[in-house]
């Protein structure tokens, strides 16, 4: 069983009477044998008094005793802290496939560190969290709804996308609001009792927003539905891609725009610059993703174990000595 607590601690200062009353057993049995060995002979003591098995005697008044205690405990309201309800975090990654993430700033590129990192985040998750994965160029696709089957999302990070034109950031961040959405109304649908799936955004890029609906428009949604965007700057600002005719495109990296981003919806804004920061950071969110955590009260279990040790108590007095206790 984890943890036991109560959530009416103060009532178990009633366990003084299950105390009493043991106490006030052993007096009686000691009492009773001194009367006892006032007979003058063995023989009449034998006569007056003859062994009736002590022993179940004793047990049937330690049943009792211990459904007082078990009754007392359930009375205090015991729960089980720290049972966990399943997939009670949904996060969306968002990563850029845009042109500018081949750049080879960041060693093998940009787009490849990406996804290696992203299977870092994978490796550290907590178990029962749902994953959804969200790829943004010019427009924003839903790669992988969020599921709990990390093996699919791994699969699915770690094919190569096409990488296009454009950066949607704010289109990324719609899309990935309506996934947790979706993916929380069939847990709900699928577990009545548990509560609403709580949603977060991991999002990388290293460019502005230039199509779709803009960053403002897209963090005032975020944030009127409580999913906080946690933003990840990436690439230096010394990138650069080729042109088709040989020449050189700069792609600097908009740490601004992303920090702001993260800002206005409450999250984190990280930057890196590096395959190996880049990797510690999803490392790091990883093992920051907390599942819900719930107290189960289980007075129930106690109140039935008392009623059996009552009802087990009584049948053994009334079987041993034709009596209750």
């Amino acid at each position: 069983m984890n943890d036991l607590e109560f959530l009416a601690p103060v009532r178990l200062a009633l366990l003084v009477m299950p105390l009493a009353l043991l106490v006030g057993y052993v007096l009686v049995q000691a009492r009773r044998r001194k009367y006892a060995l006032r007979f003058t002979t063995l023989d009449m003591l034998d006569e007056v008094a003859p062994d009736r098995s002590g022993w179940r005697r004793h047990l049937t008044a330690a049943g009792l005793i211990l459904a007082v205690v078990v009754a007392t405990l359930a009375f205090a309201r015991p729960v089980v802290a720290g049972e966990i309800t399943e997939a009670q975090q949904l996060v969306v990654l968002a990563i850029d496939t845009s042109l500018s993430m081949e750049a080879e700033d960041v060693s093998p590129s940009r787009a490849e560190a990406a996804r290696e990192a992203a299977g870092a985040f994978l490796d550290t998750v907590p178990e029962g969290v749902a994953v959804g994965v969200v790829g943004f160029d010019g427009h924003a696709r839903l790669l992988i709804s969020p599921t709990t089957r990390l093996d699919a999302v791994r699969r699915t990070i770690e094919r190569e996308p096409g990488l296009g034109e454009g950066t949607a950031i704010g289109e990324a961040v719609f899309l990935s609001l309506d996934a947790i959405d979706d993916a929380a109304v069939r847990a709900e649908n699928e577990d009545a009792e548990g509560g609403r799936p709580v949603g977060t955004i991991v999002l990388l890029s290293d460019g502005d927003t230039t199509q779709g609906r803009p960053n403002d428009e897209a963090a005032s949604e975020a944030r009127d539905r409580g999913i906080p965007v946690h933003t990840i700057a990436f690439g230096t600002d010394t990138g650069y891609i080729e042109d088709p005719l040989g020449g050189r495109i700069s792609v600097p990296v908009n740490e601004q725009a992303l920090e702001q981003l993260a800002y206005q919806t409450e999250g984190r804004s990280l930057s890196a610059v590096t395959a190996e920061q880049l990797s510690q950071i999803y490392e790091d969110l990883g093992r920051s993703v907390q599942v819900e955590e719930v107290n189960v009260e289980v007075t129930d279990w106690f109140a039935g174990t008392a009623l059996l040790l009552l009802c087990a108590a009584a049948a053994g007095s009334l079987l041993w000595s034709g009596r209750l206790p």
